[in-house]
């Protein structure tokens, strides 16, 4: 898996992206739970439950359909006066399922694990993508904070931090751009 700090940092880049929704606290600690959470399943570890399962580590909750789940109960929770399928739902629900599809995305880009369940529960399957490039982190906090988890931040400094500061750059020029005229 990429670490937290890398997850988190995607939905910003997401959530930049967003140009019609108010960005208050609650719009970018949403977008950060929704890129997180997936991991919840590494629960499974310390309860038995095997890796390769469903409910296993990348498994349902690293899917599409938990994305689109996800989404949905976000906007239902957090944003019930938004008028359903109206503009800024749409942009708010999909900010909030691409925050969520963004881990599973970039999981599958890491040199370790299974692969990633993407057509749970409909299709057992895990995948890679044909470039592994970041580092995968330990699920150990304590591994973490050693010499492998600076390995981790580099690779993920290059191929996700990098990228989603380029993003959050452009959309912000965008945005100031769009103010002028």
């Amino acid at each position: 898996m990429a670490s937290a700090f890398s997850h988190a940092i995607a939905s910003v880049a997401i959530g930049s992206l967003n140009f019609e929704s108010k960005k208050d606290w609650k719009f970018w600690a949403l977008g950060a739970f929704c890129a997180v959470v997936p991991d919840a399943d590494a629960i499974g570890y310390w309860n038995k439950v095997p890796y390769a399962s469903l409910w296993g580590h990348r498994g349902i909750t690293h899917s599409i359909f938990f994305a689109v789940l996800l989404a949905g109960i976000v906007m239902i929770v957090c944003y019930r006066q938004e008028k359903s399928f109206s503009k800024p739902w749409w942009a708010l629900y999909l900010t909030f399922f691409f925050a969520t599809l963004s881990h599973p995305l970039l999981d599958a880009c890491t040199t370790g694990g299974l692969g990633v369940a993407f057509f749970a529960p409909f299709y057992d399957e895990r995948y890679f993508f044909p470039w592994k490039v970041i580092k995968v982190s330990p699920i150990s906090i304590t591994r973490f904070f050693s010499n492998k988890g600076l390995q981790v931040l580099e690779s993920e400094f290059v191929w996700v931090w990098i990228p989603s500061l380029v993003i959050i750059f452009l959309a912000n020029m965008i945005k100031r751009f769009r103010r002028i005229n």
